[in-house]
Formats: structure tokens, C-alpha cells, sequence
């Protein structure tokens, strides 16, 4: 057996380089000598974070399906518990680190069952040194370079009933081809890159998850071809920041425009792409945005803040008129456009001017929908240091003020809509009346009205008769 514990630790610091070397691109084989490892075992998946870690937990779900195992709801039935975690902000580690307490239990019922914890949070010095130390009871910790080496590593805890912990520091490689259970039949996440290159001060993910690497161009689009042809009517393009991709290729000029307007040429209904920089937002991409087609008019564009100082201090890399100029160039060539954002109030030094700054920047660029946080310092980035004299009720008191005025752009961007025939791609049934069903239009609107559930997984006309702040309520044409 592999000695696991001398490979556990990661490196910040080796986080922070950047290699020069090329990226492989490999094709994942499993061991067939595994294939049935997990017959008579269950699973279950729980994920935290964003829309990549939803993707890595399909691709968990598909490595854990080949292997023979099956997916049950609760922990108490389960034989393997995998937590997939998020390293975002301080509250996710919380709730992960909670669950693990809750669940320890569990471990001294059935010695059997296996832990394992993977994703952002393993990729974290400090995190993982805890977990080692702290929680016996986690018998697989990897991080997010090596999803691919699952099978390997249940197989060895089965058979030696050694603890598991191997986190690379450096970037993986793009490993085409992993099987992946898909959490819907209709809407799909197809990444496009891995990484982040923009060392934004604030931010974990450039050392989580590594350099900007793109997938090659036809591997993405046979992927959604494949999708259409199984009946899938939306995709989401996921990235770190897609505005970079292609940027990395050496042997071909092949930009995210060059993408967006090949996967127009494919037969999927809808597609939608995230997260944008602003910084490497192009002419190019906004002009292929507004030819339409199957490109949804909707764009989350995270802004962070309004003042330039603090733009400066985060390394956000723009400011916020070259941010506005996107914004109107948008508007200009995409009237009806739906913009969206994130903005981070109290980062250190954060004045009051600043954030007054932020609020008229949210009027101007009148978006429709935002996400927004008070400043979680992560260990391990610049801004952890920095100086920070702002009282956390005045944090939570501009926090109060700026949802405010988003809210108010949420209730304002939902009212155009009002009259208006809609499609909507029907996507569940409401938890509190059978007989209504949500869904989303293209400018990412959730729409409730009545009708049945084989309705769902379909595109059907929808006539807006009433807006509220968080949804719209119709009637089926």
C-alpha cells in the first residue's frame, strides 16, 4: 500500500506558482480489477459551494455508480459518506466542520462506514492539518486535482483499513471522459476551464483549484452535442472565469467567443455560461452574445464593489468605469439584457464614502439581481492582513442598506416582464402545492404557475400576470 500520510500535506505556498508546464490532457480508464468494489454498498453525496462542486459531485456520483455502489438518501443507510466541500467563505467550513461533529456518531454505531472529504476545503494547510488531527472519524480526504483517483483510494481503505489523505498543491491534469451522474434529465453543467489566474486578495479559489486550464474546444463541444442528443435543453458553462478561456492554448488562437458561436452551431436549446471577470469580458464575446440564438440574454457579472480604491485593494484589475463602459455596451447591442451580480461589503478599509460609492454604482448599472456578503477573511490570501477597524454591525448595517436597493432591482427587473409571453423551462413541482411548477426564462427568471408534472424537463409558453421581488406568478398559454 501507497504510504498516504506522506502526501497529505498542501502548500500555500506551492499554490501560489504557476507552473509553465503544458497541460495534459488524459483519458480516464478505470481499473476494471474495481469495478465492483462498491456491490452491495451505498453512498451519499453532500455538496457545498458553487456550480463546479455541483459538477464534481455528478462526477463523484458517476465514478461511485461504476464501481457498483447505490445512492441512498440519508447518512444512517449509507456505507460511504462523502462530504464535497467549499472554502469560500468561513460559514461553509463551518457548517462542513459542524456536520462532520454531527455525523461522528454515526462512525462509532457502524465502524464500517467511511468518511471522506474532498473538494476546496483539503486544499487549505491549515484545514486539512485539522481534519487529520481533529476528526478520526474521516477515513478519505483528497482534494480537487484528483477526483480521478477515487476508486484507488476506496479499494486501499477497504482493504488496509488505513486513513487515506492526499491533497496535491500543484494543478492536475484535465481528465476527459469521467463518468457523471447527471442531477437532472433537462439542464446540465459542462466545465469548460479549471482554475483561476486573477489572485483577487480576497479570494481561496486561485490556491484551491490551481491555474487556468481550458478544456480543448471539441472535447466541449461533442460533450453538449452528446447532451442535446440525450434530450438536455440547457446547458451551463462553468469556469472559474470563462472570459479567460482558450487564453492558455499555445498551439491555436481559440478564444471563449470562438466557443460561444461553435456551440451555437450545436442543437442545444439554451445556453448559459458562468462566472464572467470583468476584466477579460471582450468586444468579441459581448457581440456573439447579442446574436442571440441559443445564448440566453442573461449575465452575471461579479463587480465586488463601487470605489476604485478598494477595486485596487482586492486586485479586482478594473475599475468602475471601465466596468460600466461593459455594462453599456452591453445594454447597447442586448437591450432586454438581465445583469446580475456580487458585491462584498466592509472589506478592510472599506470607509463610508466607499460604500456610498458601491450603492450608486448598483443604481447605474441597474442590475437585476445580486448576491451579496460581508468580507470572510481565508487564511492564506493578502487580504486576511489587512488592517480591519470597521465594527461588524456597521458591516451588517451597509449589508441591510445595499440588499435595499438590490431588492428593489430584483422587484423592478421582474416587473418588465408583466403582460409578457415567456418560455419557461419547466424545472420542479413547488414543495407547498403539487399542482404549481417552477421554472426559469431566458433572462433567469423563476416563473410558479399551475400544471402538470410531465410538464417538467419541457419549454412551454408561459403569460406573466403578476411580479413579486424573488418570482413571477403566469398562466400556461
Amino acid at each position: 500500500m501507497k504510504d498516504y500520510s506522506k502526501y497529505f500535506a498542501p502548500s500555500l505556498k506551492d499554490a501560489r506558482k504557476r507552473l509553465s508546464k503544458e497541460t495534459q490532457n488524459l483519458q480516464y480508464q478505470i481499473d476494471e480489477k474495481l469495478i465492483g468494489i462498491g456491490n452491495d454498498k451505498t453512498y451519499i453525496i453532500k455538496t457545498y459551494g458553487c456550480q463546479g462542486n455541483l459538477a464534481d459531485s455528478e462526477k463523484i456520483a458517476g465514478i461511485m455508480d461504476v464501481l457498483g455502489f447505490t445512492e441512498v438518501d440519508t447518512e444512517e443507510e449509507a456505507d460511504v459518506i462523502i462530504l464535497n466541500t467549499c472554502a469560500i467563505r468561513d460559514n461553509a467550513e463551518k457548517r462542513v466542520f459542524g456536520e462532520l461533529g454531527r455525523l461522528k456518531g454515526l462512525k462509532v454505531f457502524d465502524p464500517n462506514k467511511l468518511f471522506v472529504v474532498c473538494g476546496c476545503m483539503p486544499q487549505e494547510e491549515g484545514t486539512v492539518n485539522k481534519i487529520k488531527d481533529q476528526y478520526n472519524q474521516v477515513d478519505i480526504v483528497f482534494g480537487t486535482h484528483n477526483i480521478h483517483k477515487l476508486p484507488e483510494y476506496l479499494n486501499e481503505a477497504y482493504l488496509y483499513k488505513e486513513r487515506i489523505l492526499e491533497v496535491f498543491s500543484y494543478e492536475g491534469d484535465i481528465v476527459e471522459n469521467i463518468p457523471q451522474k447527471r442531477a437532472h434529465e433537462y439542464s446540465a453543467w459542462v466545465n469548460i476551464m479549471y482554475g483561476c489566474d486573477e489572485f483577487c486578495t480576497y479570494c481561496i479559489v486561485p490556491y484551491t483549484r490551481g491555474k487556468e486550464r481550458s478544456r480543448r474546444p471539441q472535447d466541449i463541444i461533442d460533450e453538449i452535442k452528446e447532451l442535446a442528443r440525450e434530450g438536455y435543453k440547457e446547458v451551463t458553462l462553468l469556469g472559474q472565469n470563462v472570459n479567460a478561456y482558450g487564453k492558455d492554448f499555445t498551439d491555436i488562437n481559440y478564444t471563449f467567443a470562438n466557443l460561444l458561436s461553435d456551440l451555437q452551431k450545436t442543437d442545444i436549446e439554451r445556453i448559459r455560461f458562468t462566472t464572467s471577470h470583468p476584466r477579460d469580458l471582450d468586444d468579441e464575446t459581448i457581440k456573439v452574445m447579442a446574436t442571440g440564438k441559443n445564448i440566453m440574454p442573461h449575465l452575471h457579472l461579479p463587480v465586488q464593489s463601487g470605489s476604485n480604491r478598494i477595486l485596487k485593494a482586492m486586485n479586482r484589475k478594473y475599475t468602475k468605469e471601465s466596468y460600466l463602459e461593459k455594462i453599456q455596451k452591453l445594454r447597447s447591442l442586448i437591450p432586454d439584457i438581465s445583469i446580475t451580480t456580487d458585491i462584498i461589503v466592509g472589506f478592510p478599509g472599506e470607509t463610508e464614502e466607499d460604500f456610498l460609492e458601491t450603492l450608486r454604482l448598483v443604481e447605474e448599472a441597474n442590475f437585476e439581481g445580486a448576491f451579496t456578503f460581508i468580507f470572510s477573511p481565508r487564511e492564506g490570501t493578502p487580504a486576511s492582513k489587512f488592517s480591519d477597524e470597521t465594527p461588524l454591525a456597521e458591516k451588517k448595517d451597509r449589508l441591510l442598506r445595499l440588499n435595499k436597493i438590490v431588492n428593489e432591482g430584483y422587484a423592478r427587473g421582474n416587473k418588465r416582464f408583466v403582460s409578457d409571453v415567456v418560455k419557461v423551462l419547466v424545472t420542479s413541482v413547488s414543495n407547498k402545492n403539487d399542482k404549481v411548477l417552477s421554472g426559469y426564462t431566458p433572462h433567469f427568471k423563476l416563473v410558479n404557475f399551475e400544471g402538470s408534472k410531465d410538464l417538467i424537463g419541457k419549454i412551454v409558453d408561459v403569460k406573466v400576470e403578476k411580479a413579486y421581488t424573488w418570482h413571477l406568478k403566469g398562466v400556461i398559454v
